[in-house]
């Protein structure tokens, strides 16, 4: 069995995360310690209870997430947060949360696996915040917003809204997961003619056509399950440990 001291390092290091900026509820590393070794690992995008109950039913005693515990800032220990809390603790399960640091990953990231899933091997990063390159972009022959949302929904699995603000024939996409449907004025002045992301607010409708950015909402919780099986298939190989994804889809 590898030491959780170990493991944290290794990720913490792997990911570059003491160096990359986030928002303040991520608290990237280790948000709940075990008795100190790592046997089986387990991947899932939230640390929610349902996910916890799985991991535990499943043995995990390591549990990577994107979303982790402290979302909604400080609470109250009750309620199903006491009980999430108190079931992981009850069966020595650790779990360790990566945010932007995974997201952004040139290897295990959330944006370039899912480019490379698309088939984009060639990508280079884009979109400054906070100091670094939030996304991913590349150039694309042949593609049409038609065959974009075919690909997109053949690959998740769940339907994907397009906001067709752009022309039909694609020429120049950009990729980040999770929330960043805000983001369209600033796509359109990146030259991002179609914007792949999992969410966003109503009015981002009406911005993509004001734009002309073709806006691809493909699922928050499904745009952002690369990076926590990638690196949970990693741990696996590299420590020689058991692994498995812990699929618990929110439809969002």
């Amino acid at each position: 069995m590898a030491e959780l001291p170990e493991v944290r390092n290794y990720l913490q290091a792997l990911l570059r995360v003491d160096e990359t900026p986030d928002y303040p509820p991520a608290h990237n590393g280790v948000q709940l310690a075990n008795d100190g070794f790592v046997g089986k690992v387990g991947a899932a995008v939230d640390a929610c209870l349902p996910v916890i109950q799985q991991a535990v039913d499943a043995e995990v005693d390591f549990l990577v997430v994107h979303h982790g515990l402290f979302w909604s800032g400080v609470q109250m220990i009750e309620g199903a947060y006491y009980e999430k809390l108190k079931l992981a603790m009850e069966h020595n399960l650790a779990i360790y949360s990566a945010h932007i640091p995974l997201d952004v990953h040139e290897i295990y990231g959330n944006n370039v696996l899912l480019a490379k899933a698309l088939g984009l091997e060639e990508t280079t990063p884009f979109f400054p915040w906070k100091g670094i390159l939030l996304g991913r972009r590349a150039q694309v022959e042949g593609w049409t917003r038609k065959s974009l949302k075919e690909m997109l929904e053949g690959l998740l699995g769940s339907g994907v809204h397009c906001a067709p603000g752009g022309s039909e024939e694609i020429r120049e996409v950009g990729i980040i997961t999770g929330g960043a449907g805000s983001e369209v004025a600033a796509m359109s002045a990146e030259g991002i003619d179609t914007f792949i992301t999992g969410e966003g607010p109503h009015h981002t409708y009406a911005l993509a056509e004001e734009f002309g950015v073709n806006l691809f909402y493909a699922g928050h919780y499904a745009t952002e399950t690369f990076g926590v099986r990638a690196l949970a298939a990693h741990l696996g190989e590299h420590y020689n440990r058991p692994h498995l994804f812990i699929d618990h889809p929110s439809g969002l």
